[in-house]
């Protein structure tokens, strides 16, 4: 198999998710940074959506376009014999795909809609600054979802089940964005905290702990493996 290539938004959930599955398959791929905002992104022409991320690779001889977390995930999932980030059990595949639901739809309608819009879209567009009553709006909503997690790995060791899945993976790509701007108060949720620092110390990690958004300076313990 040739050499990978992601297009990819350093600040984009999916984006991120999209590295850390292919950093945990060991894949080497080469990343191509784009900014699909603008005029002339290269994704546009490879995903109707015109969104991030997109995969680019050749595999026996085929060249395969993957467009979107979804599809990247699952191609990971099904080029491995044994399960790689689905797990074998059932019940447990169906909760993975409950929770990745729950990320892609109310997570993103109701905080990343509203709290990365104002944190990172405004800049980036040149909209103004963030409003206050969105920020509180969106502020209070990621305290409900931060709640329901919690109450997931008080009893679990992961959060769909025994081991890391798609759903963790996810997941933190998701609170990964929102902890370098310092929207997440780890310490009012310490069962999240401890799974988010597991996480945090693989090497698949690594190079998002690297990004950094223009303007804007990460949180503290951004990049901190024991915070």
């Amino acid at each position: 198999m040739s050499a990978c290539v992601l297009y990819h938004f350093a600040f984009d959930p999916g984006s991120r998710a999209a590295r850390l599955a292919l950093g945990e398959a060991r894949l080497d791929f080469t990343e191509t940074p784009v900014r699909p905002w603008e005029e002339g992104c290269p994704v546009a022409t490879l995903n109707p959506s015109g969104m991030p991320p997109v995969l680019q690779l050749s595999d026996a001889g085929r060249p395969l376009t993957l467009c979107e977390p979804a599809a990247i995930l699952g191609w990971l999932e099904e080029r491995t014999p044994e399960p790689f980030l689905l797990p074998a059990d059932p019940a447990e595949r169906a909760e993975v795909r409950r929770l990745l639901t729950w990320f892609e739809r109310r997570f993103t309608e109701e905080v990343n809609a509203v709290l990365l819009h104002e944190r990172m879209e405004k800049p980036l567009l040149r909209l103004g600054p963030p409003e206050a009553r969105a920020l509180r709006a969106g502020r209070e909503a990621l305290k409900s979802h931060l709640a329901m997690t919690e109450g997931l790995l008080a009893r679990r060791d992961a959060l769909a089940g025994r081991r890391i899945s798609q759903a963790d993976i996810v997941a933190a790509a998701h609170l990964s964005v929102l902890d370098y701007f310092g929207e997440v108060a780890w310490a009012s949720w310490p069962g999240l905290k401890t799974w988010y620092m597991k996480l945090k110390s693989r090497p698949s990690f690594r190079p998002l702990l690297a990004d950094r958004f223009p303007g804007v300076q990460a949180s503290a313990w951004y990049q901190d493996l024991d915070f």
